[in-house]
């Protein structure tokens, strides 16, 4: 069928965190979630579960669902060419417990969670919020806007002890991919200072015109052996209120100490969730693929709108995910980036700042939304920074 991604639908009477949060009058291009309707086979999936009328415990992380976890093992073999067993899947609730439960087994306040700003939120304070220490090691922006790692500054911090990497792949908030070449030298570096590595790949179907996602843990066996690869259909197909996601442990012993501090804390699954990913991974494959057009022809767009209407703003092209990080350092906004597009220009994108080092002075903007609201909030914001005293040349390039 073709998917309609141009309307909008009615979601400020749908108890959504994404259009509840600001007032009416402010358009919300914050939170990483689409405003687009799911596979329309996965709202057939939903409704006949619904129809059944009972709703009782299914099965826990290591539990049966012997279909989905199938699914999974083939669709890792197809997209990546990574062989992985059906028991080094574990189903949990979400990657950001997940990654936290990471913390809880392999960091403590000796041994320090490594990661690499500005990245989300949640992986910047994952240890802070676990009770565990932190280390950060910066990734270097060029001059084309683009980022890699710093290996000097990578390399340093292993100088104290480290007891779980944080990767955070496709990167959000700056999209990038890492290639083969950065993920081997990241996790031989972890191999050798004996690091955990815990690999964010939420993103990872979420890819533009000639990248390629490589999952870490899929460059050898040792660094599968070392490595909790979380992934989750919630991004992907737009289900993230069905909380439903998945670790790949190959390593029993890892994979044991991993569920070991799970132990009264992440107990139960969402019976919708899973239901939802298996409708999503089995039939919703023509939505993905008519979402990644839609998707990259609006990158395509806002990447021309920033550079050619919103004087002092600048922006990569994202190579994955549906985010865009605009540097707003060069622009002749007064205050904070975030405040004045929201007081001026009513529209609501994430603080860079939330992100870590090197995120004061960007925000990053959610576009994946129907193209005409998309353009209303990038026609206010340019007359906002329309609206502005001119910086003198000389002020504008020093």
């Amino acid at each position: 069928m073709i998917y309609d991604f141009d309307t909008l639908p009615d979601r400020r009477a749908s108890e959504s965190l994404k259009w509840r949060r600001y007032e009416a009058d402010v358009l919300p291009l914050w939170i990483a979630d689409m405003d687009f309707p799911s596979p329309q086979p996965v709202i057939q999936a939903l409704r006949q579960r619904v129809e059944h009328g009972v709703f009782g415990y299914p099965p826990g992380g290591s539990g049966d669902w012997s279909q989905l976890r199938q699914l999974l093992v083939e669709r890792l073999w197809e997209r990546y060419r990574w062989q992985v067993s059906p028991e080094a899947i574990v189903f949990q609730s979400g990657v950001i417990p997940a990654f936290h439960l990471a913390c809880l087994a392999f960091a403590s306040k000796r041994k320090a969670v490594l990661v690499q700003p500005p990245v989300y939120e949640p992986i910047l304070k994952a240890a802070a919020t676990s009770a565990v220490r932190g280390v950060e090691a910066e990734l270097v922006r060029k001059a084309d806007g683009t980022y890699e790692v710093d290996w000097e500054v990578f390399q340093a911090a292993f100088e104290q002890p480290i007891g779980l990497f944080l990767l955070c792949n496709p990167h959000n908030p700056i999209g990038k991919t890492y290639n083969a070449a950065e993920l081997e030298r990241m996790a031989l570096t972890c191999l050798r200072h004996r690091v955990v590595i815990c690999s964010d790949e939420i993103h990872c179907e979420l890819l533009y015109t000639g990248q390629r996602h490589i999952p870490i843990a899929s460059l050898d066996a040792e660094i599968a052996a070392n490595t909790i690869t979380l992934m989750s259909p919630s991004k992907t197909f737009n289900l993230a209120g069905l909380r439903f996601s998945f670790a790949i442990i190959p390593n029993p012993d890892l994979r044991q100490r991993y569920l070991g501090a799970a132990r009264g804390l992440m107990s139960g699954l969402n019976l919708m969730g899973l239901t939802a990913a298996e409708a999503a991974y089995r039939y919703g494959q023509e939505w993905l693929e008519q979402l990644l057009v839609y998707l990259e022809k609006i990158r395509d767009f806002l990447y021309e709108y920033v550079s050619t209407q919103l004087p002092g703003v600048h922006m990569a092209k994202p190579q994955a995910t549906y985010l865009a990080w605009l540097d707003c350092r060069a622009a002749t906004i007064p205050d904070n980036p975030y405040e004045f597009f929201l007081r001026q220009a009513r529209v609501a994108l994430v603080d860079g700042k939330v992100f870590g080092h090197g995120g004061e002075g960007f925000v990053r903007l959610n576009f994946g939304c129907p193209r005409p609201l998309l353009i209303e909030a990038l026609d206010r914001m340019r007359l906002a920074l329309e609206s502005l005293p001119q910086r003198a040349p000389s002020e504008a390039h020093s």
